[in-house]
């Protein structure tokens, strides 16, 4: 497997991982799932990274979906497994221990966009399109995108977008509040960097309580999310970062996190 499918820079705590693979329109082929697979896994016990920032390589997209060229050749049970791989390396994103900004650069259908799903934040280009189109192939999303599009925008639109298979520009996107924020190309990686280093600003264990209470509540009735709430709160108390927040904020100055 080549590590040049993958770019990996890190930088102030930030870790960028772009999918490189412009010629196809970084489409997901098994070696490029494996390689982003083995670089989120590492980054669970990474305390020295607190956002990751995935984007595409080149100007026009960023992924495509599924390598289809490579998906004509694969047998029925090599299909399972591409699906398999695809829908638990996303889960995998989306439970990371820290913050995942999806920095959609370009065109991003079916596994794109459910990539994106998989993130915490989503930010777009002015040129980004995005669409779960895979019903035009006679399939369904099978990345997680019947599950989080919807949790995302709501039943009755993400059905009309899976149903029909049809593409949204970036604006539409950010009306459906299917990305958080749209900008010039130019300028999107360094949006991200601004989020990223604003979040690298607060404490990473109060941000991986906050990211796990938010997805966990999200999937359960009110009450049950508030005892969540309780719990991740609670493993926050006795944190060396709590009591550092308390005393800069006191010597009126900025805090050093150190995520114990």
């Amino acid at each position: 497997m080549s590590s040049d499918l993958l770019l990996i820079q890190e930088e102030n705590g930030v870790m960028t991982l772009t999918l490189n693979r412009p010629e196809v329109m970084n489409s997901f082929n098994f070696d490029l799932l494996r390689a982003l697979w083995e670089a989120i896994k590492a980054l669970r016990f990474r305390s020295d990274i607190r956002v990751v920032v995935i984007t595409g390589a080149g100007e026009k997209a960023f992924s495509a979906g599924a390598d289809l060229k490579e998906r004509v050749g694969l047998s029925e049970v090599q299909v399972k497994e591409f699906i398999t791989t695809i829908r638990d390396l996303f889960s995998e994103v989306e439970n990371l221990n820290k913050p995942v900004i999806a920095a959609v650069n370009g065109i991003a259908l079916g596994g794109g966009t459910e990539l994106a799903l998989a993130g915490d934040i989503r930010m777009a280009s002015e040129n980004a399109t995005m669409g779960l189109t895979e019903t035009r192939l006679a399939i369904i999303p099978g990345g997680g995108g019947t599950q989080r599009l919807p949790r995302l925008i709501g039943r009755s639109k993400a059905k009309e977008l899976i149903f029909t298979g049809r593409r949204v520009d970036a604006r539409e996107a950010l009306e459906l509040g299917l990305v958080n924020r749209v900008c010039p190309q130019a300028e999107l990686l360094a949006e991200c960097q601004k989020m990223a280093a604003m979040i690298c600003e607060t404490g990473p264990l109060a941000v991986a309580q906050a990211k796990y209470a938010i997805n966990k509540g999200m999937e359960t009735d009110l009450n049950t999310g508030l005892a969540i709430e309780s719990n991740a709160y609670w493993l926050t108390i006795p944190s060396q970062d709590r009591l550092e927040g308390l005393a800069a904020f006191r010597e009126k100055r900025k805090p050093v996190y150190k995520g114990k």
